[in-house]
């Protein structure tokens, strides 16, 4: 990413009376975290100001959350006080982040197309191996189907081929595919349009790393 350029999302989350993308949860997550239970361990992939973090430590699973900006992590640890729940929070790069321990659920929502294409599957791929057998993935990327809008055009190096993300999935049991295109808005930016591919899968086979 260049020095010259920063993403509209990183001036808001440097303001704490303003929310860049929701305040809610994803309501995919709301359909299908009733396939976990209560002991489960989640990890989120590109947090943000941590709404879909928050809202499932406020529901008792343990939360692990990263993000590659400072600024987001400070913002989510403060949300975090003010909502009375712990996530364990903290910043790292997914093109280089290093597994420890296996998750219950892996969620990742419109982070993975701002690194390159080589780098997005090689973390999904080894994601899957962290992953617990009847573990859930919850992944959303943008793909190629309409431009890049001009917010994150210079950021999304990775956007995906429609469909590209099932080719990673092929071993697992996909719940839940979806292609579409949706508009979208953000303080100080014109409401534009994305097009993006949505894919909940869950883990059968035994295999491991």
């Amino acid at each position: 990413m260049s020095n010259d350029l920063v993403p509209f999302w990183e001036k808001s989350y440097q303001e704490y009376d303003t929310i860049a993308f929701s305040n809610k949860p994803n309501t995919t997550i709301t359909e299908f975290e009733h396939l976990i239970n209560n002991q489960s361990k989640i990890l989120e992939v590109g947090c943000g100001e941590g709404q879909n973090a928050i809202y499932l430590a406020g529901k008792g699973y343990l939360v692990d959350a990263f993000d590659l900006s400072e600024h987001g992590i400070t913002k989510l640890i403060h949300r975090c006080k003010l909502s009375n729940t712990q996530v364990n929070a903290f910043v790292a790069d997914l093109t280089t982040y290093q597994f420890e321990q296996n998750y219950d659920m892996i969620i990742c929502f419109g982070t993975l197309h701002f690194v390159a294409k080589n780098e997005w599957k090689r973390f999904i791929n080894n994601a899957k191996k962290y992953t617990n057998i009847g573990g859930i993935h919850i992944i959303q990327i943008f793909t190629d189907t309409v431009p890049a809008s001009e917010d994150i055009a210079p950021f999304a190096i990775g956007l995906a081929k429609d469909e590209e993300i099932k080719e990673l999935y092929t071993d697992w049991e996909i719940l839940q595919f979806k292609s579409y295109v949706f508009e979208d808005e953000h303080p100080n930016v014109p409401k534009h349009l994305h097009a993006s591919n949505k894919i909940v899968a869950r883990r059968v086979n035994g295999e491991r790393k």
